[in-house]
């Protein structure tokens, strides 16, 4: 499951603990993401509203960030993934790349980094000339000093998130208390 990238310049909200039953209802539904709350509750054995309420605390405390469709950009006519790490003129902060780089619709990430740049972003084109025209985009701003771009030929491993939340089960909560 995809989101969007959070709009807010601090930090997410602290996920805090989860306990076995959230990693099930997780792993169910990224395993499975059109069972639904009804469906669920039936394959885990609680209740509807047990599931729901589990869905609910997980969206606020920001672990479950998004229950939208996971959309293959190369399925959408965008075969050519490239990675590019920007370095930023000082002085003005990220926020005026991040809102410029907001508005180029085949940026699909953007982070702050550590090391030689400032901000790493993943664009997506329609093919290698296409792939120019949005790197004309990103560096047409007078904040970006340079960029730096690597084509991605293959991905080998997805964005995945299934083998974390499964080395969680069987974790102890760290309060030492059941988590509702």
């Amino acid at each position: 499951m995809t989101s969007q990238p959070p709009t807010s310049a601090g930090p997410p909200p602290a996920p805090g603990p989860v306990d076995d039953l959230d990693c099930r209802i997780l792993l169910l539904l990224l395993t499975e993401p059109g069972v639904g709350v009804l469906g669920a509750s039936r394959r885990l054995g609680v209740a509807r509203g047990t599931v729901q309420a589990r869905l609910d605390r997980l969206q606020r405390r920001g672990v479950l960030r998004s229950m939208a469709p996971d959309v293959d950009p190369a399925a959408l006519g965008f075969p050519v993934t490239a990675f590019c790490t920007l370095e930023i003129r000082q002085g003005k902060g990220h926020q005026p790349v991040v809102a410029h780089l907001a508005s180029i619709p085949e940026v699909l990430e953007a982070h702050t980094i550590t090391g030689s740049g400032d901000v790493l972003i993943r664009i997506v084109g329609r093919d290698n000339a296409d792939l120019q025209r949005v790197i004309d985009d990103v560096v047409d701003d007078s904040h970006v000093i340079r960029a730096s771009t690597v084509i991605s030929l293959a991905t080998r491993i997805d964005h995945r998130t299934i083998p974390l939340v499964e080395s969680l089960l069987g974790e102890p909560d760290p309060a030492g208390a059941p988590t509702p």
